[in-house]
Order: C-alpha cells, then sequence, then structure tokens
C-alpha cells in the first residue's frame, strides 16, 4: 500500500473521530448515537478494504482499475447495508429517535468515507494526466 495514502487515512480517520469525540462530549445522546464511534470504525476498514481491493486488481493490471473501483464500491455498499439491516434486526427501528440519529451517524460517516476515497484517487490522477499526447498540427 502506498504511504502517502496511508498517511492521509490516518489523518482523516484521527481527525473524523476527534470530532465524532468533540461532538459526543458536547452535545452527549441528543445528537451523537452511542453506536456512532463503531459505525465509524467500520466504515473507515471498509474504505481500507476498499484501497487495498483496488490497488491489488490495478497492480495485476491497470486496465482493471475501473472494475477494481466499482467492485469496492459496490463491497463497500453492500456491506453497509448489512450494517443497517443488523441494526434494523436487532431492534433499532423501535427506537424512534435513536434510529435518526443511527441513520444520521452512518450516511454521514459512508459520505466522508465515499468523499475521502474520491479525493484520494483524483489526487493520484494528477502523475497520469502529465503524461500527455504531443499535439498533432
Amino acid at each position: 500500500m502506498s504511504t502517502r495514502f496511508l498517511t492521509h487515512f490516518g489523518a482523516f480517520t484521527l481527525a473524523s473521530f476527534a470530532v465524532l469525540f468533540g461532538l459526543r462530549a458536547g452535545f452527549s445522546a441528543a445528537v451523537i448515537h452511542p453506536l456512532a464511534p463503531y459505525v465509524l470504525g467500520v466504515l473507515l476498514a471498509l474504505t481500507l478494504l476498499t484501497y487495498w481491493f483496488t490497488a491489488r486488481a490495478t497492480r495485476r493490471s491497470p486496465d482493471n482499475f475501473l472494475a477494481a473501483y466499482f467492485g469496492g464500491v459496490g463491497l463497500r455498499l453492500v456491506l453497509g447495508i448489512g450494517m443497517v439491516l443488523a441494526y434494523f434486526y436487532r431492534g433499532g427501528i423501535n427506537d424512534d429517535h435513536g434510529l435518526l440519529t443511527f441513520l444520521g451517524a452512518f450516511f454521514t460517516g459512508y459520505f466522508l468515507c465515499a468523499g475521502f476515497e474520491i479525493w484520494a484517487i483524483f489526487s493520484n490522477l494528477r502523475p497520469f494526466s502529465a503524461k500527455q499526447l504531443p499535439k498533432s498540427e
């Protein structure tokens, strides 16, 4: 794995947990669900797994990048939906306020991790854009 990605991922993880625990200390369960740190941890682990999956498939053949990326996104989506369904199955659907805070924590974490992954991919595209074809007249 790329040390640059892991450095940025570590900083993103620390910042995410710092904001989460800061909000939790300030607002308690009124805003932050008690399972929010676990949800964020699972989503961050899925982001790392998706990056590993994409990097491994791309290392074998650079032409497989899109298939590997979308396969990783699909894996994260299916496992994320499974996490929400497990919460519903365990009785979370009966808790009105807890359901909203759980879904808020899930979707916030999911889109933050997806945004980080997109940023990481776009920041790595710069070296490829330097390899431009010569201009034809």
